[in-house]
């Protein structure tokens, strides 16, 4: 029982999802259209890219890299620099997720090393903003964007030129604030035990990698590229299998059904057309703040055509509250496990409020 009640804790959106897909099922019963709910390309693709960032990361080069930047930094501003941007330029991508995960620890072993304990709380706090804005501007920075990018049919260029606006506001303000913090102490940082030698892991997960971005941009056909990462997971490293987040997987296609079934009921489509239209970003920022982004973008999508604004929506909607985006839970994991709770969402909260009003002014601003 308490094994079931921690899954359910842990894989809250997933389950919240298979219970929506399972009871719309009642409404409409399983038929042949529901084989057409599933955007198999975008889960496809998903796929690819995760084993890709689960196999690059799992050789050490992201940490590698790192390591090597922190070397050549002396001061406090400079160090906290270094972290945020990290997040900020790698979440383009790797994902804000993979982001998160491979340099929010490091940041914290970082800042130990240094004895400067006191910055954990405002640097991690600032590198998970930094994940979630930098990973909006390209179309496989998070699990949204893969989704509402297929769904509108742009091309990439067309994506980018879409999210560069907020994304170099949100390098502006990042830069400004780490500016303007207080640069007391220094922050030697020699360390640098991370080797990378000679890995044909890496070869093979870089072009993992690219042959993914070819079936973004829709130069390959996403099913072939699928099967090519198969049979190289199979082949050389078949533990990658496990590093693989299927219950993402399983959130994307339960809420396809139910969008799907919800589509197909006439009245219940009709009232969510008449509440989005008009509003579709503002809409997407609310709905990102109780179930968070990933599933908003899901939700919203079944019921209107305007994708534009829903990826600005979702982004931006990233912001505010600790679940509008999930990604946000993996810092808060770290963070939680060694300082205080209470302090950390205040400082999270506050900063993610900062961020999401001059965001918001900026696409009223621009619409």
């Amino acid at each position: 029982m308490d094994k079931m009640i921690c899954f359910f804790k842990r894989e809250a959106v997933l389950c919240a999802a298979c219970f929506l897909a399972v009871i719309s099922s009642f409404i409409i019963p399983p038929d042949t259209g529901y084989t057409e709910y599933i955007d198999y390309r975008t889960l496809g693709i998903l796929f690819c890219l995760m084993a890709a960032m689960a196999g690059l990361r799992k050789t050490g080069i992201f940490t590698f890299f790192a390591e090597q930047l922190m070397s050549r930094v002396k001061s406090i501003r400079g160090l906290m620099f270094i972290l945020v941007m990290l997040c900020f330029f790698f979440s383009m991508m790797i994902t804000n997720d993979v982001s998160l995960i491979t340099f929010v620890p490091f940041a914290m072993t970082v800042l130990r090393l240094t004895k400067n304990e006191k910055l954990m709380i405002p640097i991690v706090s600032l590198q998970t903003i930094a994940a979630n804005l930098g990973s909006m501007l390209t179309p496989i920075g998070n699990p949204q964007n893969l989704y509402l990018y297929g769904r509108a049919g742009m091309d990439p260029a067309e994506f980018i030129a879409l999210m560069f606006p907020y994304t170099l506001a949100s390098f502006i303000l990042l830069s400004v604030i780490i500016v303007l913090y207080r640069n007391s102490g220094r922050a030697v940082y020699a360390e640098s035990k991370t080797q990378i030698n000679k890995d044909k892991r890496i070869v093979i997960y870089t072009v993992v990698f690219l042959i993914s971005l070819l079936a973004v941009a829709r130069i390959i056909d996403y099913r072939i590229i699928f099967v090519m990462t198969a049979a190289a997971l199979l082949i050389f490293d078949r533990s990658i299998f496990k590093d693989i987040d299927y219950s993402l997987l399983i959130t994307f296609a339960a809420f396809f059904i139910f969008i799907g079934n919800m589509g197909r009921i006439g009245i219940f489509k009709n009232m969510l057309e008449s509440v989005i239209n008009g509003r579709e970003c503002i809409t997407a920022v609310a709905v990102s703040q109780a179930v968070s982004n990933v599933p908003a973008a899901l939700l919203l999508s079944g019921f209107t055509d305007k994708f534009s604004e829903l990826i600005v929506g979702t982004n931006i909607g990233g912001l505010g509250t600790l679940i509008a985006s999930m990604a946000s839970l993996i810092s808060f994991k770290y963070i939680a496990a060694v300082e205080n709770k209470t302090k950390y969402l205040i400082c999270f909260t506050l900063m993610n409020v900062l961020f999401l009003a001059v965001l918001m002014v900026m696409y009223f601003v621009l619409s």
